[in-house]
């Protein structure tokens, strides 16, 4: 399932879930990267 996460103030990353962390933040993956930041709202 793709969703987008915000990773600071500026920058937005769209990718496949990997993970739910226990603070609230998430991880997508992007080809063979993975980003961790909070999921945008809407």
């Amino acid at each position: 399932m793709l969703k987008t996460i915000t990773i600071g103030n500026y920058v937005s990353v769209q990718g496949l879930l990997e993970k739910t962390l226990p603070d609230g933040r998430v991880s997508v993956r992007v080809g063979e990267s993975t980003y961790t930041g909070r999921l945008v709202a809407g």
